[in-house]
């Protein structure tokens, strides 16, 4: 590890402990040549799990994409961003345990609705109407009544 004030290698680790919820570790370094302490990160290299879009289209998982249509469905109600986080961290962790490489979309799609609907029906209705793309209002009821049961 190079000193970033004076590019000498020779540096010794004064500190260390994990960071980001446990995903990295934060090392508090000294270079023993100019005595000055810099921090440095150490992370596990992961490979990104892919979405296969409805389209067939690949791309990296956003958690913050996700996050953000939650946001959105639940505009004007009584939920939590907090919550919403905990609900990210919930679908992405399962995410991660039973996909190795890739998922499509509809499996994310299901199962935040799975979740959005033990938190709030009303966002669930939105979330559902947007993400199943619902082409007329018959479609629609259909998703309140099974809701009203």
């Amino acid at each position: 590890m190079k000193c970033p004030f004076c590019r000498k290698t020779q540096n010794k680790v004064v500190d260390s402990r994990l960071s980001q919820n446990g995903k990295a570790i934060r090392r508090r370094r000294e270079c023993l040549k100019c005595k000055k302490r810099f921090t440095t990160y150490e992370y596990i290299e992961e490979t990104p799990l892919m979405v296969i879009k409805k389209d067939g289209r690949r791309e990296a998982f956003d958690r913050n994409k996700l996050l953000s249509g939650l946001v959105k469905a639940c505009e004007k109600r009584p939920v939590s961003i907090e919550s919403l986080e905990k609900l990210v961290n919930t679908v992405e962790y399962s995410l991660e345990k039973d996909f190795k490489k890739e998922v499509r979309s509809k499996v994310i799609g299901e199962l935040a609705m799975k979740k959005l609907h033990a938190l709030d029906e009303i966002a669930y209705v939105r979330f559902a109407s947007v993400y199943r793309q619902f082409r007329d209002v018959s479609e629609f009821m259909k998703e309140l009544k099974y809701l009203l049961k």
